[in-house]
């Protein structure tokens, strides 16, 4: 482990609760406004925000600290009482694509609004099942969206936003359209499951209208600047005259929030109606005083019973469209793959304009995932590859001409710009924040705005001037005052592979801290230097946190992304016992109070880590964590089965493997106290699990809590609930490592 980050005060008690976050900005095509999702008012929804002058009159050298002279105005959308996830504009401006969370689950819809809160209205939403959209075609008002029914099966749907006419392109399992020309002519496809995924090209008919199949805005015709509540807004010059015709073409959709990426009310207080939660608030007392020996009886106010109806039986048996072959189901005859004959996996990609080439983020052939062009002679060109990094976005100009790349070192996030013609790179100047979470580029190409986070600031909105390389704040709550930074540590497992982690050390701490190994979901997610409100709080509760990347993390290429892949995920469970090993060997953590925690996979790993090293730690959360492979192959989403079985393995060809890796089944070897931690309403991994875990711990009678959250899915959306969330981990952990108060 490298050296460890010196002593300086913890952070306050709080800090980062009050701090707010934006994620997937869209610019308005004339660029005087930017969309993004916020939650300042204690809930994600959709804001637009006007940029306030001519962007010309920014210099360059602007620092993202620098206050403008005035506020820019921004105004709420208002697109219904319930929480988004992701914001686009139109090519034409006239309309915005929101993703829309029912009742903050999973079955996510795709909604259509005016900037100025006007003709809100549903464009996907089937019945029992989740919609999510791509990007907008470029042609009118047209966009691809990705349907997925109760049963698994995805169709990919052209849908007209100003008309809600809808044409279904292509269907099946495993499957999510990427792309479609914007002449509407071909279109771009992924099949398969986790870690084998296969882009494929079709053409396609001539859809009803005109021959390119849907009317197009008019060339030439200028586009409108967003209209807020009362009246339009003048828009912005900027050179380019931007018009109409020029085509758009979207950006990533960003990745999920991390649990612990946690937000929460302006000063002043949590706003007025915020959900509610199950949990009830600690009783009134002095709860800091802990003895140095452990007590008896763990804190009161987080005991939750299980609720009535929720362990209703399921039938037995696997989901209808769970595919016997890893592969899923065949392509369509019209469909030709690309990088055929390869090994790998290609997840995101997308078609230039005229459709002739295809622009992919792929592995297949190599360790690292790069940029790879494939024409129409299906000769694919690496237009962008590391060694020692891997791609893990891009943003294609609307023309075709370039791509913006960000790149995945270690962690950290570091730009570049490619031409796309000769393959020419150059470097952006670093990011004003560690970790760039999405990306898209103006329609003009001048720009590209950015979501951004550090350990000590919540996601927020840049802009980046892409010929000069300057950034700007557009919209965000600034840095946190007092918040501590992270340290990257490499170390080796037991069998000599080498892990990583970022480790957040109680400041000025005498000696060996209590500490906790923290795991992420995916288990293809990472760590990395983001903002998370959950490791300060116990940084100022006097626990530090190693937030881990074992092996089958991404960000460190293929093989180490599948080194846990089915029976090697027995090396994977063994790595979390490496991790408190070697924080103990460092004489960073005190041994005898090392905590393990982690969030959805991460959960199932706590588990399995408690279970196989009972000895090594003190006690355990769960966070809506799988207990047992069977019963989550049962119960989750048929897509999320299906997609599971690269990964975990099939639940009848390989069930025992997967009961020997179900921590359920190894619970007589419990012995850490535990937290379990779920949201009543998370179809992915259900709340059955949790129920399941519960139940056999008491039955075993050792301590186990429930902290359960009826108005969330997998992810915590609500400020109020992360709070809650944030507060009742940190101090159930500060009892049961026996940490004084820090006062």
């Amino acid at each position: 482990m490298t050296e460890i980050l010196g002593a300086r005060s913890r952070p306050p008690a709080g800090t980062g609760l009050t701090a707010w976050s934006c994620r997937a900005p869209a610019l308005a095509p004339d660029l005087s406004a930017v969309a993004f999702v916020g939650d300042r008012d204690g809930s994600p929804r959709v804001w637009v925000q006007l940029l306030g002058r001519d962007l010309e009159a920014w210099p360059p050298g602007r620092t993202p600290e620098e206050p403008l002279e005035e506020d820019p105005e921004a105004w709420p959308v208002d697109t219904g009482p319930e929480p988004v996830a992701d914001v686009s504009w139109s090519p034409d401006a006239r309309r915005l694509a929101v993703l829309v969370v029912p009742g903050g689950g999973e079955h996510t819809q795709v909604w259509t609004v005016r900037p100025d809160g006007g003709d809100l209205r549903p464009l996907a939403a089937p019945e029992g099942g989740s919609a999510s959209f791509v990007r907008w075609t470029g042609q009118g008002e047209i966009l691809l969206v990705a349907e997925v029914s109760a049963s698994g099966r995805t169709d990919a749907v052209l849908v007209d936003a100003a008309s809600g006419s809808r044409e279904v392109i292509a269907g099946g399992a495993l499957l999510h359209p990427a792309s479609v020309s914007r002449d509407h002519r071909r279109m771009l496809l992924r099949r398969g499951p986790r870690g084998v995924r296969r882009m494929y090209v079709a053409d396609l008919p001539a859809l009803p209208g005109d021959p390119a199949g849907h009317p197009s805005a008019h060339p030439g015709t200028p586009v409108p600047g967003p209209s807020r509540p009362g009246g339009p807004v003048p828009a912005l010059s900027h050179p380019g005259g931007l018009t109409s015709d020029l085509p758009h073409t979207g950006a990533l959709v960003p990745g999920l929030s991390h649990l612990g990426d946690l937000a929460s009310e302006p000063p002043g207080g949590l706003p007025a109606g915020l959900p509610a939660v199950v949990h009830l608030d600690l009783p009134p007392g002095d709860h800091h005083d802990i003895p140095s020996a452990l007590p008896a009886d763990p804190p009161a106010g987080i005991r939750v019973d299980l609720p009535p109806g929720h362990l209703a039986d399921v039938p037995p048996g696997l989901p209808a469209s769970l595919p016997d072959e890893a592969a899923g189901d065949l392509p369509g005859h019209a469909e030709r793959p690309l990088l055929a004959g390869l090994t790998g996996t290609t997840d995101y990609g997308i078609l230039s304009p005229d459709g002739t080439t295809a622009y992919l983020l792929s592995d297949v052939g190599r360790d690292r995932a790069a940029l790879v062009a494939v024409g129409d002679d299906g000769a694919p060109v690496v237009l962008a590859e590391r060694a020692d990094a891997e791609l893990d976005q891009f943003a294609l100009s609307a023309d075709g001409r370039f791509a913006v790349l960000v790149w995945n070192d270690s962690g950290r996030s570091e730009l570049e710009v490619v031409e796309t013609a000769t393959g020419q790179t150059r470097p952006l100047p670093p990011p004003p924040a560690e970790v760039v979470s999405s990306i898209r580029v103006s329609l003009d190409g001048s720009l590209a705005v950015l979501a951004a986070e550090g350990p000590d600031q919540p996601s927020h909105v840049l802009l980046c001037d892409l010929e000069s390389g300057g950034y700007r704040r557009i919209a965000g709550s600034g840095r946190v005052p007092g918040a501590a930074g992270a340290e990257l540590v490499r170390f080796q497992a037991g069998d000599g592979m080498e892990l990583t982690g970022w480790l957040y050390r109680v400041p000025g701490a005498p000696g060996p801290a209590p500490f906790v190994v923290y795991l992420h979901g995916g288990p293809e997610s990472q760590e990395r230097p983001t903002f998370n409100p959950l490791f300060q709080n116990l940084l100022a509760a006097g626990i530090g946190v190693l937030a881990a990347n074992i092996r089958g993390s991404s960000g460190f290429g293929r093989a180490f992304r599948n080194a846990d892949n089915h029976a090697l995920r027995f090396d994977a469970i063994n790595d979390v016992a490496d991790c408190a090993l070697e924080l103990a060997r460092a004489g960073v953590a005190d041994p005898a109070r090392i905590a393990c925690m982690g969030r959805s996979y991460g959960g199932y790993m706590t588990l399995a880590a408690l279970v196989t090293h009972p000895r090594l730690f003190r006690a355990g959360v769960d966070v809506c964590g799988m207990a047992d492979f069977e019963t989550f192959y049962e119960r989750t989403e048929p897509w999320i089965a299906a997609a599971a079985v690269s990964e975990y393995g099939h639940p009848v060809a390989d069930r025992d493997l997967l009961r020997a890796l179900s921590p359920l089944h190894s619970f007589d070897r419990l012995a850490a106290p535990l937290l379990v931690v779920h949201g009543a309403r998370d179809t992915n991994v259900p709340l059955y699990e949790a129920e399941q875990v519960l139940r056999a711990a008491r039955a075993r009678e050792v301590p186990c809590e429930l902290l359960l959250f009826e108005d969330e899915g997998h992810e915590i959306r609500q400020i109020a609930n992360r709070v809650t969330f944030v507060k009742n981990v940190v101090e159930w952990l500060r009892w049961h490592l026996a940490v004084p108060d820090p006062a």
